[in-house]
């Protein structure tokens, strides 16, 4: 190990710590508005801000890693199965997000629950969904800390467990300071993982003698009975099935809408200019930085022939440790750390809200309104500042210490976790959103179904044509979610007057 590689790291963690001691100061500030500060940042995020909270949310630990990994492997098949990332922020943004910020002003809400809340009033179904984000977001925690700390032991030479203590503790630390400090983090960390993303380029092209002979390098690689190589076929010569790359559209694309640590975001936007703002930066962020990994990927194997001993996962992490100056090393793995602590801070802040905010007010009986409308009341532990903080910091420690001693099943839940959140709240959310005669009935039995066919095809390793199983899970979720709406009785005015006034308006 040479340690200047350790000065960028240094002086990144020590900026987000900067931020964090600043973030803290304004929490103090905030007294009766605080549960509203700490977990969405007082509803006063700037456009570009939000761009970029949204793109470090998507991208993660396997961004930078598993992804180009996988293209090493598959070549620009698996370039297209990335390619619905682009429209991800556009979807959440465009498509819900201003009716999202509405109806959260309207009822008072600061977490996603709470608008489900108020969309069902069934204290049944939230709690579950809270139950359901608290393990979900708690295995993908432990994953994210699992991944950083092995690439960054991979790269500094440092011990496995010092590195994850190191950057893990800085992580959890800043995000005990808030939605704010989460945000302003993520920006920093989102244009990091750019400067990262520019840097391996470089090399890469670099180093695999221009972009025209790394081509003709893998045109002669993996060549399949008709002369041409997989890396440059869309299925990857039967690899990549075409029915998992139209799953793709949904499991990276459109079902990403629903995802709970991003819809999370529309509720913290200042003004409807920054949502405009937010919708076109982050596209334009988040297809550049997906896509254009991924891409790489592809072009390493110009660079680095043969496969690693420690898999394909190692491919980046070999580049960074072999191809680069200690100071550019350095520099470079702040992308990968980056995208694993931006993914951790969103994850974290959306866990303590799911107990401090959603998971107390249904144990407490949350007060309602007597005329049946929804309940605007947040619970008294959401608006204490060292109880929601310590919360915080206890799930993060607790992630931290299963990071140390990783279990095959903490894996295998954190894969299925991502497509199981997607599974659970797809229908509650969007034909909540647009569907006026949805109610408690349909959301809890597409609830049931969609998450619990999916979590058995994922454990008995049923598969169907090759789909992913998100897709079979959200269809099943479907077909109950009409079924119940249908069996059960239409939502009362008060909600249909909150969520569709126009409606409500044109009947009248």
């Amino acid at each position: 190990m040479n340690n200047l590689i350790l000065v960028p790291i240094a002086i990144f963690l020590l900026t987000l710590m900067v931020v964090s001691y600043f973030s803290q100061k304004n929490l103090n500030k905030k007294g009766s508005n605080f549960s509203k500060e700490y977990f969405i940042a007082d509803r006063k995020l700037g456009g570009f801000v939000l761009a970029m909270t949204l793109v470090a949310t998507y991208g993660s630990v396997s961004s930078f890693v598993s992804g180009p990994g996988v293209a090493w492997n598959l070549g620009f098949g698996w370039v297209a199965f990335a390619a619905p990332q682009i429209i991800t922020g556009f979807l959440l943004l465009g498509i819900i997000g201003n009716k999202l910020a509405l109806v959260a002003r309207k009822t008072d809400a600061v977490t996603i629950i709470d608008i489900i809340h108020a969309r069902y009033q069934n204290s049944s179904l939230t709690l579950i969904l809270s139950i359901v984000m608290l393990v979900f977001f708690t295995a993908m925690v432990v994953g994210q800390f699992v991944g950083g700390a092995q690439i960054f032991a991979a790269i500094t030479g440092l011990d496995y467990s010092i590195g994850l203590f190191i950057f893990a503790t800085v992580t959890v630390i800043y995000t005990s300071s808030g939605f704010k400090a989460v945000a302003i983090t993520d920006t920093i960390c989102a244009i990091l993982m750019l400067v990262g993303m520019f840097t391996l380029g470089y090399v890469i092209i670099r180093d695999g003698g221009g972009f025209m002979h790394i081509m003709e390098t893998l045109s002669q690689k993996d060549v399949g009975a008709d002369g041409i190589s997989r890396h440059f076929k869309v299925n990857a010569d039967g690899l990549l099935p075409f029915s998992l790359l139209f799953s793709a559209w949904f499991l990276v694309g459109f079902f990403t809408l629903a995802l709970p640590q991003s819809c999370v975001r529309a509720l913290a936007y200042k003004k409807t200019s920054d949502l405009h703002m937010a919708m076109i930066v982050a596209t334009v962020v988040c297809g550049a930085l997906m896509i254009g990994m991924t891409l790489l990927g592809v072009l390493s194997a110009g660079v680095i022939a043969d496969k690693p001993q420690n898999g394909t996962d190692a491919i980046i992490p070999l580049l960074i440790a072999t191809h680069m100056s200690p100071i550019i090393a350095g520099i470079t793995i702040i992308g990968p750390l980056a995208a694993t602590m931006s993914t951790v801070s969103s994850l974290l802040i959306a866990a303590s809200s799911s107990v401090v905010s959603d998971i107390a007010k249904q144990l407490s009986h949350g007060r309602k309104a007597e005329d049946g409308a929804p309940s605007q009341v947040t619970p008294v532990l959401a608006q204490k500042k060292l109880p929601t903080i310590l919360i915080t910091l206890l799930i993060g420690s607790i992630s931290i210490l299963l990071a140390l001693y990783p279990q095959d099943i903490v894996v295998w839940i954190n894969l299925f976790a991502f497509g199981g959140l997607e599974s659970a709240f797809i229908w509650p959310i969007v034909l909540g959103l647009f569907w006026k005669r949805m109610n408690a009935g349909g959301a809890l039995l597409g609830v049931i179904f969609s998450l619990g066919i999916y979590i058995l095809c994922m454990a008995y390793g049923i598969k169907i044509l090759s789909f992913h199983n998100v897709l079979i899970g959200a269809l099943s979720g479907l077909v109950f979610s009409i079924l119940g709406t249908y069996c059960f009785k239409a939502p009362n005015l008060q909600i249909q007057e909150i969520f569709f006034p126009h409606k409500c308006k044109e009947q009248q």
